[in-house]
């Protein structure tokens, strides 16, 4: 098949991407500015992990190629466009209206909001089978490629028979391992995406809500965890407390889901979720400055993952960026260490004269008055606990992730502080 993906933003590149190994030929239209950048400058193909080496090939095997806004010879086409771009979605639409008359699919990915696909629709002749058909976006940043091309459920939003069978032949190539394949109209896919995201951000809200009451009450969380995940109606998904979420599309999606209960005037847990998240990103900070007595005059703070999430190097309203913005705000000097993120942390900071960027994480904690665990990169799990006692300068681990096996580094002589415990 023949397919042209429209967007410029991870969604776009990984359908892209996908949709051209599974054997079609894709086109991939962005903005003119896109276009002109070489590939390795693209950060949605730089911060995600083989994206960048699987476009490569693509367009090595001549399945993948890059447009402008020319002419496409083709019946199928893929709106992966940005949650502020439904006026772009409308125009091209409307262009597609007239170029295509009849047998014109449209896959409609975007993070446009309920009844957005339904709006498509009504510039189409769906007599005509000229259809928009929605598909949820339901890519994890650091595991893009594989979310899309193994999926455990697809949720296809359209009542078009024409529609629902092309769009499965397109697809086709990504069912092999699927568990749940769900139709439904275009306005409750859209609405079920928005309601996944909504509990999940509630989920974690609520174990950071207990986590911290935890700390007040000496009670350690990982033992409470415990006993929620045994309960079957609960289980232990999204059930780690933590410093904070971040994310462009999670946080987006669920600032713009409360606004729909504001418009519709009910109030939301959500409204909630999101201004407390923002407070949880800054417990890192605060447990340091309590611990020091509000003085962290001259001191040095070493931080172990700037990424919002492991497997990715997207610093997007990432909570390293709080904890790192009050440490400076304080005069700290802060040595960082991130697998994949320093590059992006160094651009966002300007090289600011207070923060070193450490290539080796025993580097960055060199002389430090305390070390804070933001990212719980896999490397970071089991760390050389002599070596950190002799490069330190105090033997303080806050731990925003609860990797650590407190009693063990206790009886190292560390002072340990994790989320709850």
């Amino acid at each position: 098949m023949k397919v042209k993906v429209y967007g410029a933003d991870l969604t776009a590149w990984v359908a892209a991407a996908s949709l051209a190994r599974a054997g079609n030929d894709v086109l991939i239209e962005g903005p003119d500015t896109q276009l002109a950048k070489p590939l390795q400058e693209i950060s949605a193909l730089r911060d995600e992990p083989g994206l960048l080496y699987q476009i490569e090939l693509q367009m090595q095997e001549g399945r993948l190629k890059r447009t402008s806004s020319q002419d496409c010879k083709t019946n199928i086409h893929w709106l992966a466009l940005e949650h502020n771009e439904f006026h772009l979605a409308q125009s091209i639409i409307s262009e597609l209206a007239s170029d295509v008359t009849e047998n014109l699919l449209i896959v409609n990915q975007c993070n446009f909001g309920v009844g957005a696909t339904d709006k498509l629709q009504s510039l189409l002749n769906e007599a005509a089978n000229q259809v928009v058909v929605y598909i949820p976006n339901n890519l994890q940043e650091g595991k893009a490629l594989q979310g899309f091309s193994q999926p455990k459920r697809i949720t296809i939003g359209s009542e078009n028979s024409w529609a629902i069978t092309m769009t499965r032949s397109l697809i086709r190539p990504f069912l092999q391992n699927i568990e749940h394949l769900l139709l439904m109209s275009s306005r409750e896919a859209e609405f079920t995406k928005l309601a996944i995201t909504g509990m999940l951000a509630i989920r974690i809200g609520y174990i950071n809500e207990l986590a911290n009451l935890a700390d007040q009450m000496d009670v350690d969380i990982d033992t409470i965890r415990e006993g929620m995940g045994a309960d079957p109606r609960i289980g232990n998904h999204y059930l780690s407390p933590g410093c904070g979420f971040g994310g462009q599309n999670f946080n987006q999606n669920i600032s713009r889901f409360s606004e729909i209960f504001e418009k519709r005037g009910q109030n939301s847990l959500l409204k909630t979720v999101i201004s407390e998240n923002e407070i949880q990103k800054e417990l890192l900070f605060k447990k340091l400055w309590q611990h020091y007595q509000c003085d962290l005059a001259h001191k040095t703070v070493s931080v172990w993952g700037a990424s919002f999430k492991p497997g990715t190097a997207s610093i997007d309203n990432a909570p390293s960026l709080k904890v790192i913005d009050a440490l400076l705000a304080q005069g700290v000097h802060v040595r960082v260490h991130d697998p994949e993120a320093l590059g992006n942390l160094q651009q966002h900071y300007d090289d600011h004269h207070d923060i070193a960027f450490c290539n080796d994480p025993y580097d960055a904690i060199t002389e430090s008055d305390a070390l804070l665990l933001v990212t719980e990169w896999p490397e970071y799990w089991s760390p050389d606990y002599e070596r950190l006692l002799q490069q330190m300068r105090m033997p303080l681990i806050i731990d925003g992730r609860n990797i650590f096996d407190r009693e063990a580094l206790e009886m190292y002589g560390f002072t340990y502080m994790g989320v709850g415990r």
